[in-house]
């Protein structure tokens, strides 16, 4: 089957979407199928464009018989406050158009239109009409909400334009999928019909995953003390997770010498938190740039807590993809969010499975941590609820079904 994969995040990025549409195009490539992906320039977490690649310039990638990547060229702010992501967003809408375009005698059967970024949705339209492929619209994060819940725009008349533009947008895709129940429960208060709408739960590699131990070897290279017990947030450090929160608890902790907190990872609000850190005077936490995928399993395994931070108002936008990984190695997580929250339910759903807490509260953090502390490792909760849920051959095998046979 031909498959045309579009969004502007792809691998080579190790986290965020990116690594589930990199992961997604070869896996499909790999079984099978042909495979085109149109994305940008890789740039994420660390908001500038990766070494090797170049912003200003279109480049095409054989990777093999079955998968082909087009990178286009796009604006990426050093401070992506609103004005410049919008910007950002556009950039990648309009260099993508003819080079998508150009691409519909191609003929796919489908086209995956990954979210972010919705701006790319009458690209999308444009090509399956033309082309005749079949329409996807992916949403990894309902980002329109996520910008009105972090209350970056506060004006009502624009709020009501944007989500008239959201809901037409919907009505002329074929399908619609989404990440969690959480999710698809908010597609349908938007009035997306039932019908249309698919469960596509990211996912982990297990066989990857499962292979992490506690290594004292991982201590050593980030320069802690191996009688330490760490407290790890690793992934996107940027302003909608919030991790002020994070920088409060590990001071309201600071007499406790066994705890270490570890930020590892990249993003538009590293700095600021690095510079907050100093102001608190705190000792004992470490800021780490983003590691090699390879290190990831025993990193994670290392870790005694891992810390999964939502601002209130985006714990049901999107589905931290951090978290599945911190399930497969059977982590003992503690999650900020409400519990009528696609991450709450989680927790209710499956007790056990992780800590859950009050969004933006120091103080509930902090309890949450100490209760954390007692728990038993590795959570064989957390672990089996990976088994069965979030193995990347049964997720997207499943997801692929739906449209070989489909006319």
């Amino acid at each position: 089957m031909k498959i045309l994969i579009y969004g502007i995040n792809n691998s080579p990025e190790l986290t965020g979407i990116g690594k589930y549409t990199g992961e997604m195009a070869s896996w499909f490539a790999d079984n099978d199928n042909q495979v085109k992906v149109v994305s940008g320039n890789p740039y994420y977490p660390e908001w500038q464009i990766h070494e090797g690649f170049n912003k200003y310039t279109y480049s095409v990638t054989k990777v093999n018989d079955n998968l082909e990547i087009l990178r286009c060229p796009l604006f990426v702010p050093k401070n992506p406050k609103t004005l410049k992501r919008i910007l950002h967003l556009l950039s990648f809408c309009f260099s993508s158009f003819f080079p998508l375009i150009s691409r519909y005698s191609w003929k796919p059967k489908i086209i995956i239109h990954v979210t972010p970024t919705l701006f790319c949705s009458i690209n999308t339209l444009l090509y399956a009409y033309v082309s005749g492929a079949k329409s996807i619209l992916h949403i990894q994060d309902y980002e329109i909400d996520a910008m009105f819940g972090l209350s970056q725009s506060k004006y009502g008349l624009i709020k009501k334009i944007v989500f008239f533009f959201e809901r037409k947008v919907y009505e002329r895709y074929d399908y619609i999928s989404t990440i969690s129940f959480g999710m698809i429960k908010r597609g349908l208060e938007k009035g997306i019909p039932k019908k249309k709408m698919l469960l596509f739960p990211n996912w982990c590699e297990l066989d990857h995953l499962s292979s992490g131990i506690y290594n004292n070897k991982i201590l050593t290279k980030f320069g802690i003390p191996k009688n330490k017990k760490i407290i790890l947030y690793s992934g996107n450090i940027g302003e909608k997770q919030g991790l002020e929160i994070l920088l409060e608890a590990a001071k309201k902790l600071e007499k406790d010498e066994e705890l270490q907190f570890l930020l590892v990872g990249d993003g538009s609000a590293k700095e600021r938190l690095q510079s907050l850190s100093k102001n608190y005077s705190l000792l004992n936490i470490s800021f780490l740039p983003l590691q090699p995928y390879e290190l990831l399993p025993d990193m994670l395994a290392t870790a005694t807590i891992h810390i999964v931070i939502q601002k209130r108002g985006v714990a049901d936008t999107m589905l931290p993809s951090k978290l599945t990984n911190i399930l497969a190695v059977g982590g003992n997580a503690v999650i900020t969010a409400d519990e009528d929250t696609t991450l709450g339910e989680l927790c209710i759903n499956n007790p056990g499975i992780a800590t859950l807490c009050k969004p933006e509260c120091s103080d509930s953090l902090v309890d949450a941590i100490k209760e954390s502390l007692s728990m038993s490792s590795p959570n064989l909760i957390a672990k089996n609820y990976a088994n069965t849920s979030l193995d990347k051959n049964h997720i997207l095998s499943q997801f692929i079904k739906v449209f070989k046979n489909a006319k």
